[in-house]
């Protein structure tokens, strides 16, 4: 509680706004297809009555009522409520009985129903041992991380065991139940779930269709990956050093899903890579820290980099295991261990979909250097990610 006043007491002191007014004569959504929130604009009973046998009703007036329009400019950049950062205890899910504790920021967000970012819902799962949970959700997607504890989960007619540090995804178009059969601490597991519900919700849809298969990543396999780029050659150049989780069913995006992207991720106490340069991107990051020595490693985040490629009046959220915090898009984010123990961090994102939508735009700080220094304006961000990465890094 006392990590996350801090954040947002920082955030306020900078004038980063959680929230912003909205724009005027903003439309409203409909109740239905006759009737809108503003009753001046509602179908009346005489008109109903008026459509006579056939039930057809003249709604031509009531249709241009709601016909909104603004001058381009005041709102081609609308105000909206911004994504707020925020920090999310391992207390959480440490004590008390088997439930779904979400990660609510909807108020902040100013969106309908719970949600951490505007597509994701980050939530801790904890099932006491012998206990069983479901996870119900109108989402594409789910993906469930285990900080804690051993036990399997039914899929439908199907069902995954795992263990502490191992992945899987669901698609959600079969009933999925968790079941603990041990833990090594707090009398429980727990899971750290993403789905991409919030998403859903805004589009006013349900799924349709599966549009990948199950998958299980072990701790050990992952992990192994990981330390093989950590001692590979140039290892000492990377912004981050990890995996990022992949489907067959996502050859083009190479992510998790079509919505969500998972990144494993070593913050090592050792020099250089202890420090993990910033780099930035349009995608809400749902930050797990999966284990962390404490008050050794932090994540410094702002909207803007110098000339020299460092964040400027950075927000710091300090990790602390099994703790979640969220980035907020496009902001400038770096990793930092000052301790004598690695660091493992896990970001979820709705990267997966703008991937697909190629607004994406990750940015790496070294490279952004390059083009301020020689005057380079990105510009579209598409053409210049795909095309232009190699030229850029010849620049001197």
């Amino acid at each position: 509680r006392r990590a996350r006043s801090h954040i947002r007491r920082r955030a306020s002191r900078r004038s980063f706004p959680t929230t912003m007014a909205p724009p005027a004569l903003l439309a409203e959504t409909p109740k239905d297809q006759f009737a809108s929130f503003d009753p001046d604009i509602a179908v009346s009973k005489k008109q109903r009555t008026d459509a006579g046998s056939s039930g057809i009703v003249d709604a031509t007036s009531i249709m241009g009522a709601r016909a909104h329009m603004h001058e381009y400019e005041s709102v081609a950049n609308p105000h909206m409520a911004d994504v707020p950062v925020r920090f999310f205890p391992a207390a959480k899910h440490e004590a008390g009985p088997t439930r779904i504790e979400s990660l609510d920021a909807s108020e902040e967000l100013q969106v309908d129903g719970p949600a951490t970012s505007p597509n994701l819902l980050a939530s801790y799962v904890r099932v006491d041992i012998g206990d069983s949970l479901e996870t119900p959700a109108t989402a594409t997607s789910s993906v469930f991380f285990v900080i804690r504890g051993t036990g399997y989960t039914t899929i439908g007619d199907t069902q995954v065991k795992w263990g502490k540090g191992d992945l899987f995804a669901t698609p959600n178009d079969a009933s999925v139940e968790h079941h603990c059969t041990g833990a090594d601490a707090h009398g429980g597991a727990a899971l750290y779930w993403i789905s991409d519900e919030p998403l859903l919700r805004y589009l006013g849809v349900v799924p349709k269709a599966r549009k990948f298969e199950p998958m299980h990543f072990s701790s050990a396999l992952m992990r192994e990956k990981v330390e093989a780029i950590r001692h590979a050659p140039g290892a000492d150049h990377k912004n981050r050093i990890g995996i990022l989780l992949s489907s067959p069913a996502t050859p083009q995006t190479k992510t998790l899903t079509h919505t969500l992207w998972s990144l494993l991720n070593v913050l090592p106490c050792t020099r250089p890579h202890n420090v993990q340069r910033p780099h930035k991107h349009n995608s809400v990051a749902l930050d797990l820290c999966i284990s962390a020595k404490a008050g050794t490693c932090y994540t410094l985040m702002g909207r803007m980099i110098d000339e020299h490629g460092n964040i400027v009046d950075p927000v710091r959220c300090d990790w602390t295991s099994g703790s979640t915090f969220i980035t907020p898009p496009g902001w400038w984010h770096s990793h930092h261990n000052e301790g004598d123990e690695d660091a493992w961090v896990l970001p979820i994102q709705d990267a997966g979909l703008l991937t697909h939508q190629r607004v994406l735009d990750i940015r790496f700080v070294d490279e952004e250097v390059l083009r301020i220094k020689a005057g380079i304006n990105r510009g579209a961000s598409y053409m210049l990610n795909s095309n232009g990465g190699d030229a850029i890094r010849g620049l001197a």
